[in-house]
């Protein structure tokens, strides 16, 4: 399965966020993000649609993401 982990900056905006996508229809998991991390950013969306759709979701609705990185996770 393939997922992408979108950047918040911070666990407010990461609800938030969680609530709007599951609201719409969306999954979305919230996740800590990884310590050697460069963005500094202390929490990712796991989301497994588009993540350009989902960015554009989330900045209409007033919530900045940072990187983006796709994983493939096996079965």
């Amino acid at each position: 399965m393939t997922y992408t982990l979108i950047g918040v900056y911070s666990i407010t905006y990461a609800m938030k966020a969680k609530n709007i996508l599951n609201n719409m229809g969306y999954y979305c998991e919230i996740e800590r993000q990884e310590k050697n991390s460069r963005t500094g950013c202390g929490y990712v969306l796991r989301v497994r649609d588009d993540p350009q759709l989902i960015s554009g979701i989330l900045e209409r609705n007033g919530i900045k993401t940072s990187d983006k990185k796709t994983v493939e996770r096996g079965r």
